[in-house]
């Protein structure tokens, strides 16, 4: 007859047994399922990650990393109208290497010199500095794709891996200004500011918006249309004579930072929007996730991006503000990110600028 002890272990070690094959499975299968994510990622978006090389399974890691960062953030929503995180176009990458092919980390605060207050506005608005004042005057809602007479806002564009956020966004609200002015829609060149504007600009390696201003202003260097200076996603010499008089000039701009002892004035960028978009300095760092939603939180102030304003929704209980960006229209809401208006979310208030043509 068998010893109680001996079919006791014999039970034990059966029990053992089955419990490491469950747990290997329960581990292979979400391996598996992470792996069937990350293959349908690399077609969609024609990663050149070979199966099984050295690389694959790196990408393949971070990617691992990124959904349990989206699961991470997600859980973390108050509410419908707060952001949703997923997988984008940029899951394969460490936030490191985000910010080195996309951002401009090395973005430092705006000269003094540069900034051309709206002094006038700004005074005859005092008594707006709160987040919610303007809900008295001001349209509920505005987007000026689809809110004024005709067309004036070029579709996304796509700046890919070179640093010319500063040209994108400037250049942006150039077109839309000017065809707000004479109904003429261009797309201008983007590659010709990312060449031929200097003051503190740095082609695809960096640069600022109000810079770009001031070059367009001191020189008067009009604006040719993207088919006569196309883009080239680098930076290279510029091509345009100095005393060139074909295109789109600046008239005027402003540029400003609209926080008072502490507190953002938010109101009055929503005040501005009625009479064209607004170009601004943002923290992109966390947008490398988004999918969709209103940002509320998980964003901060070091301005290392350059978007565009081009309207504003305060009809739900969370007021944002409708900013295009320059990651083509696979991106966000077809190339769009809503921000909350208010506690200069992002950094939205930073470095805010408007022009005239």
């Amino acid at each position: 007859m068998e010893p109680p002890w001996r079919s006791h272990m014999s039970s034990v070690l059966i029990f053992m047994t089955v419990i490491f094959i469950s747990s290997h499975y329960f581990v292979t299968t979400a391996v598996t399922d992470v792996e069937q994510k990350f293959k349908l990622f690399i077609k969609k978006y024609q990663k050149p990650y070979k199966t099984g090389s050295e690389e694959y399974y790196k990408r393949l890691k971070i990617f691992q990393d990124s959904l349990k960062k989206h699961h991470q953030l997600n859980s973390l929503r108050t509410s419908n109208h707060s952001a949703i995180y997923g997988v984008t176009k940029f899951s394969d990458l460490t936030d490191e290497e985000f910010i080195a092919q996309y951002l401009d980390d090395t973005k430092k605060p705006l000269k003094h010199h540069l900034l051309k207050s709206q002094e006038g506005y700004v005074k005859n608005t005092q008594k707006q500095n709160t987040d919610h004042s303007y809900k008295s005057f001001q349209p509920q809602k505005w987007d000026w794709r689809t809110d004024w007479k005709w067309p004036v806002i070029t579709k996304v564009k796509n700046q890919r891996s070179c640093g010319g956020c500063w040209a994108f966004s400037s250049v942006e609200s150039v077109e839309t200004m000017y065809a707000i002015k004479t109904k003429d829609l261009r797309d201008l060149s983007v590659q010709q500011v990312i060449d031929c504007a200097a003051y503190g600009n740095f082609g695809c390696r960096g640069g600022d918006t109000c810079h770009a201003l001031y070059w367009m202003k001191l020189t008067r260097t009009p604006l040719v249309t993207d088919q006569e200076y196309p883009l080239t996603d680098t930076s290279d010499f510029c091509k345009i004579e100095s005393n060139a008089t074909k295109g789109v000039s600046l008239a005027d701009y402003t540029c400003d930072k609209f926080i008072n002892h502490g507190q953002s004035t938010e109101g009055q960028m929503v005040s501005m929007l009625l009479n064209g978009p607004l170009t601004i300095s943002v923290d992109a760092t966390s947008w490398k996730d988004y999918l969709g939603g209103i940002i509320q939180y998980h964003c901060y102030n070091f301005n290392n991006h350059a978007v565009q304003i081009i309207g504003y929704d305060l009809t739900g209980p969370v007021p944002y503000f409708i900013i295009r960006n320059s990651w083509g229209d696979d991106f966000g809401l077809n190339g769009y990110i809503h921000i909350r208006i208010g506690n200069n979310v992002c950094g939205v208030a930073e470095e805010v600028s408007s022009i005239q043509v």
